[in-house]
């Protein structure tokens, strides 16, 4: 029978990584039997660079972690050999990176992924892995923005060169002023001639 202290060690397990569940935004379990120290390695170095946490753990202790942080549906994976890996703000790069290694190691597999607290099919997890890095999408998302973002910014230079924006309002109620004169003339004229009529008689 386990000891007090062995349990309470499992227990704060559970809670570790019950929290680190709940803290991330995507995470990827794998089979990860038939890899070798030096592949381990590597992967575990590409991992940390792109801000993954991955760490072998047993299916016991995943299961009820899993539960405890209200992620149902991956009971049904946990046999053989288990590994998580979890992101708090990359969706894709557990995925892509784990996948990418499977392709090149037979006995390398993703058993599980979810995304936000919510467990997806083999499916969604192999289209989320194929997506490329954050990196990659962010300057795809510039770019298709730069364009707009540039005639924009011509825009209000060149409203800045013209002196302001009341520099470049349209100059409507000027022709009415000056026409105000030519109105107040005509009457002027016409006592200008009255004289010249009486002069004639």
């Amino acid at each position: 029978m386990p000891s007090t202290a062995v349990l309470e060690k499992k227990k704060q397990m559970v809670a570790d990584l019950s929290e680190r569940i709940k803290n991330s935004c995507a995470g990827v379990v794998v089979d990860y039997k038939g890899i070798n120290v030096e592949d381990d390695t590597k992967l575990r170095k590409e991992l940390r660079e792109a801000g993954v946490e991955y760490t072998v753990v047993k299916n016991s202790i995943l299961g009820r972690a899993a539960e405890d942080a209200g992620l149902e549906g991956i009971e049904s994976v946990l046999e053989g050999t288990t590994a998580i890996a979890t992101s708090v703000d990359d969706y894709v790069a557990s995925a892509r990176i784990l996948q990418k290694f499977a392709d090149s190691h037979d006995n390398f597999s993703l058993k599980s992924g979810y995304l936000d607290g919510e467990v997806i099919s083999m499916e969604k997890l192999i289209a989320l892995a194929k997506l490329p890095s954050r990196e990659v999408l962010l300057a795809t998302v510039c770019s298709v923005f730069n364009a707009p973002i540039a005639a924009f910014a011509r825009g209000v230079q060149a409203i800045v060169d013209k002196g302001g924006v009341e520099a470049c309002s349209p100059a409507e109620e000027a022709p009415a002023a000056e026409e105000a004169p030519a109105e107040e003339t005509a009457p002027v004229a016409e006592a200008a001639e009255a004289p010249a009529e009486e002069t004639a008689e």
